[in-house]
């Protein structure tokens, strides 16, 4: 207990602390956020900090530093973290310099985030001690996908951290949804009593301590900043606890998000302007439906954590 709760309470206490200074920062810097205006609702956040994601890396890599001395396991995902954010991060500041929604282009996110999960599946296969069998839930055995693993491995990553990113679009939502899956992630690592079990429990800290300010009306947005950096950790996390397989279950939000905004191009783009959702990403659909921000990020939370509680089970 002692390596779950002081790591938490550290990591809250940082990010509780570096709210009311990084803040104004990102006030002065007009590092807002800007919308586009497609839901009413949604104008009066403009202008509203965004790059709040900061707070979370800059409080997960003083603490997750502080035990990868000791945790060897911790460095990779922390890296995977701190890589993605710094992708996210590169596109939060051309989108408010240039004063825009419009940030790094497609394909150079994209190469970013191959860079950056290549980096990590090189890790896995030359230097890792931790096997790329993956456990099958509800079963003991463990499957080894020899070369196929890779595949598996580069899909896994890229979707969940894009699936993170869709999912980042309402006040406290992206945040909520993670802090479900981390327990869960932590539930597993400290049942095969894994040594990273300390490097969850500085994520789940951190993230309530940025729900604090993130929460409905939201006075700071993580931005790509933190939603590419959660990505990366979720899927990190489960890699090195050899869960990939369960990340269709326990992110099942992160898929249903990015798969939401790739059936609604490709339709849209095939039927020459018809839409199978009212918005994408999909929690846009559910608002333009008369669903309230606060009843999307309560449904979509408590389906996570339905869904971490079934996936325990299936451990």
């Amino acid at each position: 207990m002692f390596d779950v709760f002081l790591p938490m309470l550290i990591a809250f206490f940082i990010v509780l602390i570096l709210a009311p200074i990084c803040i104004p920062i990102l006030r002065r810097l007009k590092m807002g956020n800007t919308e586009r205006e497609y839901i009413k609702e949604h104008a009066k956040k403009n202008g509203t900090p965004s790059m709040g994601g900061v707070m979370i890396l800059i409080s997960f890599a003083l603490c997750g530093f502080y035990f990868a001395r000791t945790i060897p396991h911790a460095l990779p995902i922390i890296l995977v973290t701190l890589g993605f954010g710094i992708i996210g991060f590169i596109d939060d500041l051309i989108k408010a310099l240039k004063k825009s929604s419009d940030g790094l282009k497609a394909w150079q996110k994209m190469l970013g985030q191959i860079l950056v999960t290549s980096g990590f599946a090189l890790y896995m296969v030359k230097f890792s001690d931790v096997s790329m069998e993956m456990i099958v839930p509800y079963s003991k055995a463990r499957i080894d996908l020899g070369f196929f693993a890779i595949v598996i491995l580069f899909i896994a990553v890229l979707g969940t951290v894009n699936g993170s990113n869709f999912t980042d679009g309402l006040d406290g939502l992206e945040t909520s949804v993670t802090l479900a899956i981390c327990g869960f992630l932590g539930v597993a690592s400290i049942k095969y009593m894994s040594d990273i079990t300390p490097v969850i429990a500085v994520m789940i800290g951190a993230l309530f301590g940025f729900l604090m300010y993130n929460v409905h009306p939201a006075k700071v947005f993580m931005g790509d900043t933190g939603s590419l950096a959660l990505g990366g950790f979720v899927a990190a996390t489960a890699y090195m606890l050899q869960m990939p397989l369960f990340l269709i279950i326990i992110a099942f939000i992160y898929l249903i998000e990015v798969l939401s905004v790739i059936l609604q191009v490709r339709y849209f783009k095939l039927t020459h302007g018809k839409r199978i959702f009212r918005m994408a990403p999909i929690h846009h659909h559910y608002e333009l439906g008369g669903w309230s921000e606060v009843k999307v990020v309560a449904v979509f939370t408590t389906v996570t954590i339905f869904l971490c509680l079934f996936a325990y089970y299936l451990l």
